[in-house]
């Protein structure tokens, strides 16, 4: 109950302080606040009545007022920037963002993206909140048994993709699988598969952030410090692989001028003093940097004189006048197979050195970019279709056989070829084609009809036939001319029943083989 200030027993000082707001009455209301994220809060006040407030008097704060940003989403629900995709932004384009972005959606995960319109979909990717959370049962191996990624060969493999098909934040796993071909290292040089998992957590930590922090970690990662001979290298025998890649393959490239052969001496100098110890037990492990190692001697890079060390060997790369660009044609070809057009490319150049070299604001721009929806499909790695098709039939990994089926389609996580990692334009020859088709035939594992145990519907039409296959597939969109290719082929295949006894079996091999030509359609394997 409100207290009205009058006089009384109180003492000298209250008297005097209140003498001004006799009869008036101190009320405690409450109101709504705007909040930094558009929101709004409850804030309590005192309000001064100059009367006494009637026993039920309002004080607030009311039905909460409309989201700020929700109600700004209202007039406008998708507001694009300048230069961003224009057009329609329904089922489809979520598809293809979810496959570029991630590895590709999941049973009723387009059509909610796409809801969110263009920005809110990108950024509902690329800005995820909180830790990645993993649904459905945790991965096992042939016999039931929970993986062993550390220590068995292969299962390191098989915790990658588990990640790939449960994780709720795709974007994140894609760009470690980005990070992990740009930086290609591999377990071949590498003495635990621990440390490979560590160097994947890194990527998965640092994908969005500044560059340059990525680089002085991935310069100082064990896996990498093995990988190109980084704790091979002193001051009395300088070791040039690690300082030659970080500027061809990682911050630089090739045959551009950027670096000469005494740049890359200079460098290595630079990039001496790290060291690790070595057991039968442990492997190489306790990587230190050692100072007397280190040459202090000054180096001369890029035709900038200083005793430098390693930081600063990944800083010189990044303050090069060439690496910007580099590192936007590199990034954007993981994600549109054209070369971005001029103007953009210049618009994502100073969107990178504007920002102090931060990876998310130039993804995000690529994500709405209008090549990436309107320009050609791009194949997918064979990890990322595997991945893929897992998530569009609600499988998750129940086999080791993914490892075998993976390797001879040209793809073994934490098993790049070389340095340079895979070569995206070599995915689809004749020999990495039969691969995928075997893996396809695995995924459908379970999926498949026993033609011959069990009754199938003898009247099943080709129509029937071809939704029943699309709809296990998760009901891709196929090509119109695909499409009619596949029901062209189930009426044919209906034609071959001649008796009563072929009705149920062949029209159950019908629907295997439909099951079979989605799988390793253009439509499927392409992103």
């Amino acid at each position: 109950m409100a207290i009205p200030q009058t006089t009384g027993r109180k003492n000298k000082s209250r008297r005097h302080a209140h003498r001004k707001q006799k009869h008036v009455w101190n009320d405690k209301h409450w109101r709504w606040v705007p909040t930094a994220d558009g929101d709004w809060r409850v804030q309590g006040y005192v309000f001064h009545h100059k009367h006494k407030p009637a026993k039920h008097h309002f004080r607030g704060p009311g039905p909460k007022p409309v989201r700020r940003l929700a109600a700004a989403a209202a007039l406008n629900p998708d507001p694009r920037p300048a230069g961003a995709y224009q057009g329609p932004f329904g089922h489809d384009q979520a598809v293809r963002l979810l496959n570029r972005a991630g590895f590709g959606p999941s049973l009723g995960q387009a059509d909610p993206l796409a809801s969110l319109g263009l920005v809110g979909a990108v950024q509902s990717l690329t800005r995820p909140s909180g830790a990645a959370i993993l649904s459905g049962p945790a991965p096992v191996d042939d016999n039931g048994k929970p993986l062993a990624p550390a220590d068995s060969w292969g299962h390191d493999h098989l915790w990658w993709l588990d990640r790939m098909v449960r994780s709720n934040q795709p974007l994140v796993e894609r760009m470690a699988l980005v990070f992990h071909d740009w930086f290609a290292t591999s377990k071949r040089g590498v003495s635990k598969q621990q440390q490979m998992i560590d160097q994947s957590n890194l990527f998965r930590a640092a994908w969005g952030g500044s560059f340059l922090d990525l680089f002085k970690a991935v310069a100082i990662d064990p896996a990498m410090l093995q990988w190109l001979n980084g704790a091979e290298n002193e001051k009395w025998a300088p070791n040039e692989n690690f300082g030659r890649e970080m500027m061809e393959l990682f911050s630089l490239g090739a045959d551009r001028g950027a670096y000469t052969e005494d740049d890359v001496r200079e460098q290595a100098r630079a990039l001496t003093g790290w060291r690790n110890d070595w057991s039968n037990e442990l492997g190489a492990h306790n990587f230190r940097f050692e100072p007397g190692w280190h040459d202090t001697g000054s180096k001369s890079v890029f035709g900038r004189s200083g005793n430098w060390g390693w930081e600063d060997a990944c800083r010189l790369c990044v303050e090069h006048p060439l690496h910007p660009s580099f590192f936007v044609d590199k990034l954007w070809s993981y994600f549109v197979p054209t070369p971005a057009p001029e103007p953009l490319r210049a618009s994502l150049i100073d969107t990178y050195v504007g920002s102090g070299w931060q990876i998310r604001p130039v993804l995000e721009t690529i994500l709405m970019s209008p090549a990436l929806y309107e320009g050609p499909p791009m194949v997918k790695p064979p990890v990322v279709q595997l991945a893929g098709m897992l998530r569009a039939v609600g499988r998750y990994i129940d086999t080791t056989a993914w490892v075998w089926l993976c390797e001879p389609a040209g793809q073994v996580l934490f098993l790049p070829p070389n340095v340079a990692g895979w070569d995206d334009s070599r995915w689809l020859d004749t020999s990495r084609m039969r691969a995928r088709w075997n893996i396809v035939d695995y995924v459908l594992d379970g999926i498949s009809v026993d033609a011959w145990r069990r009754p199938y519907s003898t009247t099943e039409t080709a129509e029937e036939a071809l939704a029943r296959a699309l709809g296990s597939w998760g009901s891709p969109g196929l090509r119109e001319e695909h499409r009619a290719e596949l029901l062209e082929f189930a009426r044919r295949a209906e034609k071959q029943v001649s008796a009563n006894w072929q009705k149920g079996p062949y029209r159950a091999m019908r629907q295997n083989a439909l099951l079979q030509l989605i799988g390793i359609s253009p439509d499927l394997i392409l992103q």
